[in-house]
């Protein structure tokens, strides 16, 4: 089996439809897909009813999470997505992204950057504004050659000059959420010091006390040391390591199963998960 649990759609970031996602997914010949927008469950329905036979699809979120002034994204699975106390918590971290993205737009004008609202949410579409699509407005304006460009502290990197911090859950709190909806929760790409300070290791041991679930241990974002250091760290800790592309269409480069989850790890995750469960695909739309 090939395992993808790490993917976005246009429902915040990525550039496919969840439909093109999930069509995507099985022309690349995955046999389970995850779809996990930014603090959004919007792209369910979309998703589900496309979903090509032969195809599973594993409903989730990735949520943004701060701890001791640390940015860090939590994967969250299987969760009731119309849980009331973990929908208020995304409802009221994505109503934030709307202020933060202007803040940002408005420190680019102040470098110089002719960057405008009308541009950034037009890219953004019906999906949750967040830096990517700042970054893509700093693309097609000529003033960074891609996305992964502007993730820096020229510009939008964590502490960059064009920076706004945005609400962000207390990830012992989001677990805490999680688990009462009935999901099961991974700690996203860890050790991506590109993107910023990293969370250190004596929290990630705190996060597992408090019910973490586990660690995605291959990505894009992690070399090869890395990857060994975290698959150890994961079983000193009696954490799942997870894998995945953390695809988002075009604006980056990963392609769908780049990177995989092992089946056996996947299986746990299903059997921890008590709030949804996995959608076989039945030959959608």
């Amino acid at each position: 089996m090939r395992i993808d649990l790490h993917c976005h759609s246009t429902a915040s970031d990525g550039t496919d439809t969840p439909a093109e996602l999930v069509r995507n997914a099985a022309a690349a010949g995955l046999d389970v897909v995850a779809l996990t927008d930014h603090d959004s469950t919007r792209g369910y329905a979309e998703a589900t009813a496309a979903l090509p036979q032969g195809l599973t699809l594993v409903t989730g979120a990735e949520l943004s999470c701060r701890v001791d002034g640390v940015s860090m994204h939590m994967l969250a699975y299987l969760f009731d997505p119309e849980e009331p106390a973990l929908l208020a918590e995304r409802e009221l971290v994505r109503d934030d992204r709307v202020p933060r993205a202007q803040g940002m737009i408005a420190k680019l004008n102040e470098l110089g950057v002719p960057v405008t609202w009308e541009q950034v949410a037009r890219i953004a579409g019906d999906g949750s504004v967040g830096r990517p699509h700042v970054a893509t407005a700093l693309v097609e304006l000529g003033v960074v050659p891609s996305v992964g460009d502007a993730f820096t502290q020229d510009w939008l990197a964590d502490g960059g000059r064009a920076f706004v911090e945005k609400h962000e859950t207390d990830p012992f709190e989001a677990i805490r959420l999680v688990k009462a909806a009935g999901g099961v929760t991974v700690f996203a790409h860890p050790a991506a010091a590109k993107r910023g300070r990293t969370v250190p290791e004596s929290t990630i041991a705190e996060l597992a006390a408090a019910g973490l679930d586990g660690i995605e241990v291959d990505h894009m974002d992690h070399d090869e040391d890395t990857r060994v250091r975290l698959r150890g760290l994961a079983a000193e800790l009696g954490l799942l390591a997870t894998g995945s592309s953390d695809y988002h269409g075009s604006r980056k480069t990963v392609a769908l199963g780049a990177y995989t989850t092992h089946p056996d790890v996947y299986g746990e995750i299903t059997r921890r998960a008590t709030g949804a469960f996995p959608v076989p695909g039945t030959g959608g739309a």
